[in-house]
């Protein structure tokens, strides 16, 4: 084989080798999406503008209802608990928010009794619905960015369940 065979060949192996690489950072970055989407299904309210109208939630796969909103205008991913009090977040959480530390209360947890801070929430929102000066707890044993959203801002809303999807809305006056 001459040197232009040779060249021609390793040329169309480059490309091939492209093409593959390129199909699999494609395969990954769609894989990506459908595991966030099964994490979090609720993932664009974040960008839903205030109003009055009822937010619906899809659990997500692991039974779990997952939605990110907002704390005092920043994006937060939360759990919904409607056995939290309060909304609770990690102390690494409440740092990028810069929430205040209040007085220090104890907490009964699923893991135990912990001690960590009370704070106010000035605005929290979840698609269009948005409750102001809402109680939160700043958690130094919670770990990661994503808060527990607990009654504090729950307890504003009628909710209701019906097999994999759950419905907040404003009451009835």
């Amino acid at each position: 084989m001459d040197d232009q065979g040779r060249g021609v060949r390793r040329t169309g192996l480059g490309m091939m080798l492209l093409f593959w690489l390129l199909v699999l950072a494609m395969g990954s970055w769609w894989f990506q999406g459908v595991l966030d989407e099964r994490r979090n299904p609720n993932a664009g309210l974040v960008h839903m503008i205030e109003g009055d109208e009822p937010v619906t939630l899809a659990r997500n796969a692991s039974g779990h209802f997952v939605a990110t909103g907002r704390i005092n205008g920043e994006p937060v991913e939360f759990l919904l608990d409607t056995g939290a009090t309060y909304i609770a977040v990690s102390s690494e959480l409440a740092e990028q928010l810069a929430l205040e530390a209040g007085r220090t209360a104890s907490f009964q947890t699923a893991n135990g009794r912990v001690d960590g801070f009370i704070t106010e929430l000035d605005r929290v929102s979840l698609g269009g619905l948005t409750a102001r000066q809402v109680r939160g707890s700043i958690n130094p044993g919670m770990e990661g960015d994503r808060a527990l959203l607990g009654m504090s801002f729950l307890n504003r809303f009628d909710i209701q369940i019906s097999g994999d999807q759950m419905v907040l809305s404003r009451p009835e006056p």
